[in-house]
C-alpha cells in the first residue's frame, strides 16, 4: 500500500516494489511504474495503485447433476495482474490523496468476475454428467476443464488479469447421497471383514480341533506304552518270581537230600551202634555206662538218688554180678 505524507500545499507518495503506481494529470499518464516516489499536487492529480503480486481466491460452487442431485465443488483459483495500465483503465484503482487508501473495492470486483466465470464452468460441467461419473472421475477432470476455461476466457484478457493456478480440494455430493454412496461399500467391506471374521473363527477352530485331536492320540499312544510297559513289569515279575521259586525249590530239595542223607547216615551209624551194644553183656553195658558218667562227673553238680533206684540199681548189679563170681566159686 501507498505512502502518502502532505506538507502543505504538496504531497509526496512513496509505493512498495510489489504495486503498480500510476499518476494522472488531465486524464493523461505522467508516471507509470513500480515503487515510484514522487511529489504531485493533490488538486491536480489522480492516483491508482495496482497490486502486482499473485492473489489466491476460494472457489465453492454448488451444482447438480445431470440426474439431478447436488454436488459440491471447492477450491482455489490464482491470479496476478498482467497489465496494470489496462486494468486500471477498467477497474477503479484510485487512491485517497489525503489516506492513500483505496476509494473502492477493485480486487473483490476482479475476484466476483473470476468467480463468475469459474462457477458458471463448474455448473456446466456438474450438469453435463451424473453424480456417479462425477464421483468416480474425481476433481481433476472438473479442475483441467476449468483451468482450460480461465487461461482462455476473454472477460479477463480483456482487464489484463492471467490465472495462475486452479485446484479443486473437493468434490462431493450432499450428506444425505454421500451416506447412501457409502452404504453399498460400507456393506461389502462389511461383509469381508465378517468373511474375514468367520475364516480366522474356524481356522481358530480347526486349529483347536487339530491341538485335540493331537493330545487325544498323545495320551492314547501313552496310554499304550504304559499298558506295554505294565505288561513288561508283570511279565519280568513273573519271570523273577519263576525263577526265585526255581532257585527256592532246588535250595530246598538240596536242603532237603542234605537232610536226608544226614539223618540216614544218623540212622544207620546209630543203628550200627545199638547192633554193637545189642550183642554186648550187662556187665559190659554197665561199665560202659559207669565211664560215661564218669567222664560228666566234672560237669554234674548235683545227683539225686531215691531209695526206689537205688534198689533197682543194686538188683540189676547183683544179677550181673552173681553169674560172674560163681564160676569163681565153684573153682
Amino acid at each position: 500500500m501507498a505512502t502518502i505524507r502532505n506538507i502543505g500545499p504538496i504531497s509526496q507518495l512513496r509505493s512498495e516494489a510489489s504495486s503498480h503506481v500510476i499518476r494522472y494529470r488531465n486524464g493523461r499518464i505522467r508516471q507509470s511504474g513500480r515503487g515510484l516516489v514522487f511529489w504531485f499536487r493533490p488538486e491536480t492529480a489522480s492516483i491508482s495503485e495496482v497490486p502486482m503480486d499473485d492473489r489466491e481466491m476460494t472457489l465453492f460452487v454448488r451444482g447438480r447433476s445431470r440426474d439431478f442431485q447436488t454436488v459440491v465443488a471447492q477450491g482455489t483459483i490464482g491470479w496476478r495482474v498482467v497489465d496494470p495500465e489496462r486494468l486500471a483503465s477498467r477497474v477503479d484503482f484510485s487512491l485517497g490523496l489525503r489516506t492513500g487508501k483505496p476509494q473502492g473495492e477493485p480486487v473483490e470486483r476482479i475476484e466476483s468476475r473470476l468467480g463468475g466465470i469459474a462457477g458458471q464452468t463448474v455448473l456446466q460441467a456438474i450438469g453435463a454428467s451424473p453424480v456417479g461419473m462425477l464421483l468416480d472421475a474425481g476433481p481433476e477432470p472438473l479442475r483441467s476443464t476449468l483451468e482450460t476455461v480461465l487461461e482462455a476466457a476473454p472477460a479477463l484478457a480483456e482487464i489484463g488479469i492471467a490465472v495462475v493456478s486452479v485446484r479443486l480440494t473437493n468434490l462431493a455430493p450432499s450428506s444425505e447421497l454421500e451416506r447412501a454412496l457409502q452404504t453399498p461399500t460400507y456393506e461389502g467391506l462389511q461383509q469381508k471383514a465378517d468373511a474375514a471374521t468367520f475364516a480366522r473363527r474356524a481356522l481358530a477352530v480347526e486349529k483347536e480341533r487339530a491341538i485335540a485331536e493331537n493330545e487325544l492320540e498323545t495320551r492314547t499312544e501313552l496310554a499304550q506304552r504304559e499298558a506295554l510297559l505294565i505288561a513288561r513289569e508283570a511279565e519280568n515279575a513273573r519271570n523273577r518270581a519263576a525263577g526265585l521259586a526255581g532257585a527256592q525249590g532246588l535250595e530246598a530239595a538240596a536242603e532237603a537230600e542234605r537232610i536226608r542223607l544226614v539223618e540216614s547216615a544218623r540212622a544207620e551209624a546209630e543203628q550200627r551202634r545199638v547192633a554193637i551194644y545189642r550183642d554186648l553183656s550187662p556187665a559190659v553195658l554197665l561199665g560202659l555206662a559207669a565211664r560215661e558218667l564218669a567222664g560228666k562227673l566234672e560237669t554234674i553238680e548235683h545227683v539225686n538218688v531215691t531209695p526206689d533206684l537205688l534198689a533197682t540199681a543194686l538188683g540189676a548189679f547183683r544179677g550181673v554180678a552173681s553169674p560172674v563170681a560163681a564160676p569163681t566159686l565153684a573153682r
